[in-house]
């Protein structure tokens, strides 16, 4: 068990390069094995979760190699074979085996997904979604027992009940390769979908309307490898960009498509936080007074939920009132008691994170419950005074490439220690 120990307090300055979206690699990865041929993948975030994936690709025989951000995925002679445990359980993306197995195999078992805890996160809508197609769905002892008919999957029309990014692409994963038209209605419209999705296409998919609320799928029978691009990580550069507002003298963060973040952008704006927004860059100024803003997440193109908890200790800089409401997860609050162990005005009420600025945070030893959590905690340390220690971080491992690598770079004093030095 690892940690981290933070000297907080030093400004920050310099540049910083985000990689490629967790959020999306963790889909492209299980999404490659449609393919007959090898899949080359490139901006792979070098995550725990990445490595999760890439053991439990090669437990099936698919042959994988990853080295500088660059993943070669080979299913040639990919077998079919249960995962009811181990590392299945270790991440919350897992459960896209289910739709990129039972679209290659007409088959699959795979054991129930784990992750950060945010509260309840079922699996119905992708059930609904598998059935839907023709597929029997069991699930029993811990995993997932999918089945297709003899006959194959068959396209048609699936409503989500609400709007959900894993179901839409599970579904989609699920529907390439059956025979006529599935039509995804009321389908997410985040750019990770898009970016499963102009994979697919690339392998010889018919996907269109990626990016809408309507997701029109045509099948096809094989589908071959090609390359692909991983889009930017929104919310790892959304956590640098709060990191850059609370503590920079001048950071350029790189690699970013505003258009991801307009909705944290905004907020960014009517806090007061002076930025130059480049085609794929934004150089954040230094900030004197920051004012406090009220932040409600929605599904995208809405405030995201994973930046909900990245903003928050630069709210506590704010001079007066901020409120937070996490409409996707309304228990995404593990990090405010940790806050409030550095010195923050912070609470919950009802559904509301409710903060009261300018704070002055001191150094303290605090636990993250999950990823996101576990970020809002490091950049609490950057700017409280004296030295945080963060355990559990290999939450935020599982998310964040290099960041000890690429803090330092710009000039912060953190270090990872074993749990006992």
């Amino acid at each position: 068990m690892k940690k981290f120990v933070i000297n907080g307090g030093r400004p920050l300055k310099g540049e910083v390069t985000i990689n490629g979206a967790k959020n999306s690699a963790v889909a492209l990865i299980p999404a490659a094995i449609l393919a007959d041929s090898p899949v080359i993948l490139e901006g792979v975030p070098d995550i725990n979760d990445v490595y999760s994936l890439k053991e439990i690709l090669e437990l099936m025989g698919v042959s994988v190699t990853f080295k500088d951000n660059t993943m070669i995925i080979d299913p040639t002679h990919m077998i079919s074979v249960p995962m009811p445990s181990g590392k299945i359980n270790s991440l919350r993306a897992s459960y896209y085996f289910m739709g990129a197995l039972l679209g290659k195999f007409g088959e699959g078992v795979v054991g129930l997904p784990g992750g950060c805890y945010l509260g309840p996160r079922p699996i119905d809508l992708h059930i609904k979604g598998f059935e839907a197609l023709g597929a029997d769905v069991k699930t029993e002892h811990g995993a997932t027992y999918l089945k297709a008919p003899e006959e194959g999957l068959a396209g048609t029309r699936i409503f989500m009940d609400m709007v959900s990014i894993g179901a839409t692409i599970n579904v989609m994963l699920a529907a390439v390769k059956a025979k006529g038209r599935t039509v995804i209605e009321n389908a997410a419209k985040e750019p990770e979908i898009i970016d499963v999705a102009t994979l697919l296409n690339n392998m010889g998919a018919k996907i269109r309307g990626a990016g809408t609320d309507e997701i029109r799928i045509d099948g096809v029978e094989t589908l071959h490898g090609c390359r692909h691009s991983i889009i930017p990580d929104r919310i790892e550069a959304g956590t640098y960009l709060s990191l850059a507002a609370a503590l920079g003298e001048g950071v350029l963060v790189k690699n970013v498509i505003h258009e991801h973040i307009e909705s944290f952008l905004s907020k960014l704006e009517e806090m007061g936080v002076p930025m130059d927004i480049g085609e794929d860059s934004i150089y954040v100024h230094p900030a004197s007074e920051l004012i406090g803003v009220d932040v409600k997440t929605f599904p995208y193109p809405g405030f995201a939920t994973d930046l909900q908890q990245p903003i928050t200790p630069l709210l506590l800089k704010t001079t007066g009132d901020s409120v937070i409401v996490d409409t996707i997860y309304q228990k995404r609050i593990n990090h405010v008691p940790e806050l409030a162990r550095m010195g923050a005005d912070i609470r919950t009420e009802g559904n509301m994170i409710i903060m009261k600025g300018p704070n002055k945070l001191h150094g303290a030893e605090v636990k993250a419950s999950d990823l996101r959590a576990g970020a809002c905690l490091v950049l609490a340390g950057l700017m409280a005074e004296g030295t945080t220690k963060v355990s559990n971080i290999e939450y935020i491992l599982r998310g964040y490439d290099q960041i000890v690598e690429k803090l330092t770079a710009l000039g912060a004093d953190i270090r990872m220690v074993n749990e006992d030095e």
